[in-house]
Formats: structure tokens, sequence, C-alpha cells
């Protein structure tokens, strides 16, 4: 495999491991105020994505692929509030691990790296039409 087309499958696999991070970012912001559905019953849990290097023998390159969706086992916070449906009988009620500063930040750095892969992409895709645009004069 030539390097450009090397780089583009590494950049691509950045892109489509970088979209599951984004993507698990995003349920978990949703769910941050997710409780049980009954009395002390556990609220959502924060899932988490670990990336693996992935070596593709065929091709010769090495790329990054999800290799585990997991979920963290943090503690949950308890809130007051006797009125809500998922409160114990103290009125306490389980809140999601989520803490939606530590998500934003997340997400913030996997649009990055999600948006340095994309611009190796363009910048591959140019130098092999400037290539072939060579070759043909």
């Amino acid at each position: 495999m030539d390097p450009l087309s090397a780089a583009m499958k590494v950049a691509g696999s950045g892109l489509e491991a970088q979209s599951t991070r984004l993507r698990v970012v995003s349920e978990n912001i949703a769910n941050a105020r997710s409780t049980g559905d009954t009395p002390g019953a556990d609220p959502y849990r924060r899932k988490t994505v670990t990336f693996g290097a992935e070596v593709d023998h065929a091709e010769g390159v090495t790329t990054v692929g999800v290799k585990k969706l997991g979920q963290d086992t943090g503690k949950f916070v308890e809130e007051y509030d006797p009125d809500n449906p998922a409160a114990n009988e103290k009125g306490y009620v389980k809140m999601p691990n989520v803490n939606v500063l530590v998500e934003m930040a997340d997400m913030r750095e996997a649009n990055r790296s999600y948006e340095a892969n994309l611009q190796t992409i363009k910048q591959s895709r140019d130098l092999i039409s400037s290539t072939i645009e060579l070759l043909k004069s």
C-alpha cells in the first residue's frame, strides 16, 4: 500500500473511532438526569469508550478502533428530592454518575480529533490528485 493510501486508511479509522466516541458522549449528556423508575433503583450509568490499535497485516498499517464499550463503575450521587418517584424512603434519589463538564471536555477533544483526521484525509486526497496531474503532463 502506498503511503498516502495508508494515511487515508489510518485517518479513516480515526474518524470512525471518534464518531463512536461522540455518540457515546452525547448519550451520556442526554441521560445526565435520568433516574431509576422505582424507589431506590439505579439510574443511568455513564458509558465509556476504550480505543485499541488494530494491525491490518494485509495493508501493512496499524489503525485505531473501538476496543470496548464499557460502563463507569463510579458511585452514584444522591440528591434530596422526596417528590421524585425514584426517591427512597428517606427522600433521596440516586442520580447518574455523569459529570456534564467532563462529558463536554470529552466531546471537545473527540471533535478536535475528528477534525484532525478529516484534515489528514483531505491533504492526502489533494496530494494524490496533484500526483495524478503531474503524471498526466
